[in-house]
């Protein structure tokens, strides 16, 4: 008989941290957020970091993004430590490798959809021709090909976060890291958002990283990963 080995090859670890903290100084007091976190993101999986409010999971989500750097601890993305990095090569890599979709959208209101999505190449120096096809190809697939010329405010939040999802594929990241991508949307919006996130993991193999306190949206994950207290309490797999 084979063994497990052979059937289940081993994961290929994508992102990793290791006994990572982060204190914060207030006065003369210092605030430990995290505490000791040692976690590994798989490549190709769909995440869920589950905790209540102050449960220091929006301070792990900027971790993760490379949006900040631990007190403590290490943070190694595809193995190389990201501490020994500059800060303009943590933000190439940060627009590289990690597309964002927030809970309030941060889309330009003065754009139209199509140049909201095509502003996050402008950084990475695509050039012109590339970035417009590809923006309205990511726009197609997020069903909003009818709607590219529209601006934010004449589309509805669902829409809008569909945008913000095309805008966070368009440098073809290897992980779509989700803030509350539901919280300010209706229950039907926000079925069709995660609809789509899912799709993005099974169909273009994206790593799906959603930070959320909705326990509802546990079910679409592979694997939750839950906080309390700067500290993770457990891991759960599907």
């Amino acid at each position: 008989m084979n063994s497990a080995k052979t059937h289940f090859p081993k994961k290929e670890i994508l992102l990793e941290l290791q006994d990572v903290w982060k204190t914060y100084q207030m006065g003369s007091e210092s605030l430990d957020v995290l505490r000791g976190v040692s976690v590994s993101i798989y490549k190709g999986e769909f995440v869920t970091i589950l905790g209540p409010s102050g449960s220091g999971k929006s301070t792990l989500m900027n971790l993760v993004g490379i949006l900040d750097i631990p007190t403590r601890g290490h943070i190694l993305l595809e193995k190389k430590d990201l501490s020994h990095l500059s800060e303009s090569a943590l933000a190439q890599l940060r627009g590289k490798k990690i597309g964002f979709v927030f809970q309030q959208f941060n889309l330009i209101h003065t754009l139209s959809a199509l140049e909201n999505v095509i502003l996050p190449t402008i950084f990475q120096n695509v050039p012109q021709t590339q970035r417009i096809e590809r923006a309205k190809e990511l726009l197609a697939l997020v069903g909003l090909a009818d709607r590219m010329h529209h601006r934010p405010n004449e589309l509805s939040g669902g829409q809008q976060q569909r945008v913000a999802i095309a805008r966070a594929l368009v440098n073809n990241p290897e992980i779509i890291l989700a803030d509350e991508p539901t919280g300010n949307l209706d229950s039907q919006s926000g079925k069709q958002i995660m609809e789509l996130l899912t799709t993005l993991h099974e169909k273009e193999k994206k790593t799906i990283i959603l930070v959320t306190h909705d326990q509802s949206l546990v079910r679409h994950a592979q694997r939750t990963i839950s906080l309390r207290d700067g500290k993770i309490v457990s891991i759960t797999n599907k």
